[in-house]
């Protein structure tokens, strides 16, 4: 095994994270079944929803995908308050920022979503998924559902 990870890993909305040295994550999985069964449901359930987002992005106006992304944040999240910028919010789809903004915008012109600087509102919850056309749903749940067994 690797001592470190190719990739860079932060914390997209205010949260809590760990770190751990890998052979001290090595040692916690060679000592407990229960560990290391459940990070492999995790990393079977990460790479569902990779494989998803990406067939997603390719095929999906940015209105869908910027609905979709905002319903997964607010799963892990509390309450219906997002605080992003429209910046980060395009890094993480692929897009140039106008385009979020013109997205946010139709969200908003919906009554999806309130929008102000650095804060996003989820106001209906069902019109977002429905808005998704079938891209937010049940990879999530599936997620949920190997993430968390």
């Amino acid at each position: 095994g690797q001592d470190r990870s190719s990739n860079e890993t932060y914390i997209q909305v205010a949260s809590k994270g760990w770190s751990l040295p890998a052979e001290n994550l090595r040692s916690a999985i060679a000592k407990s079944l229960s560990l290391r069964e459940s990070l492999l449901r995790y990393a079977h359930a990460f790479l569902i929803q990779s494989s998803r987002t990406a067939l997603i992005n390719g095929h999906s106006k940015i209105e869908e995908r910027l609905a979709r992304w905002l319903l997964m944040v607010h799963d892990r999240g509390e309450g219906n308050k997002i605080y992003l910028t429209h910046e980060f919010l395009a890094t993480m789809l692929g897009a140039r920022r106008p385009g979020v903004t013109t997205a946010l915008q139709m969200l908003e012109y919906r009554g999806l979503v309130h929008a102000r600087r650095g804060e996003i509102t989820i106001v209906d919850r069902a019109g977002m998924i429905k808005l998704t056309h079938g891209a937010y749903g049940e990879e999530e749940q599936r997620y949920f559902g190997l993430a968390s067994a």
